[in-house]
């Protein structure tokens, strides 16, 4: 124990700055670390889902009915107004990627709207989508990223199919699980 806290007050010290050091350089260090000489605490490792810490949207405002359709059948689940199909899936655990966690950085989160007039009410994708939309394993036109379609009210009863593959270029066929 008093290894890791001389590591850490090393650390401390080597982030220390001058008058001449700008904001933009400056390093936050979290919390748990701001007061160093507190006495250490008996904590067990666990781990958790990210949606369990506090930092996610509230859901227990209005929500809409989204059905999620893929090799095992189908998924009706409920998405609270604002939250992604790709977080409401992961809170569902149904089975749809997402490497980039929502970053807009893959296309592993493809989905396919199966209504067209559902599809024509979405706000049309940016160019960062459709860079990403390029990608996509089974593009269709009416293929969308999961993390870039919001829940409202308007698209109540929305049925998307998530293809039978996706390109994952960083670590193909990993699915990773959000924290």
């Amino acid at each position: 124990m008093n290894s890791l806290r001389q590591v850490i007050q090393g650390g401390m010290r080597a982030l220390r700055v001058s008058p001449s050091t700008s904001a933009a350089n400056v390093v936050s260090l979290p919390r748990a670390f701001a007061s160093i000489d507190a006495p250490p605490t008996n904590r067990l490792f666990q781990t958790s889902p990210h949606w369990a810490h506090g930092g996610h949207k509230d859901d227990s405002g209005p929500s809409i009915t989204v059905t999620f359709v893929d090799c095992d059948g189908e998924h009706t689940v409920s998405a609270p107004i604002g939250h992604s199909l790709l977080e409401v899936a992961h809170r569902n655990e149904v089975e749809l990627e997402g490497a980039c966690e929502g970053s807009l950085a893959c296309s592993t989160c493809h989905v396919i709207v199966e209504d067209q007039d559902l599809y024509d009410k979405l706000e049309e994708p940016d160019d960062d989508e459709n860079d990403m939309l390029d990608l996509a394993f089974g593009l269709t036109e009416t293929s969308r990223l999961g993390c870039q379609i919001i829940a409202a009210e308007e698209l109540d009863g929305l049925r998307v199919r998530i293809p039978s593959a996706t390109r994952n270029f960083a670590v193909d066929g990993f699915k990773p699980k959000p924290h």
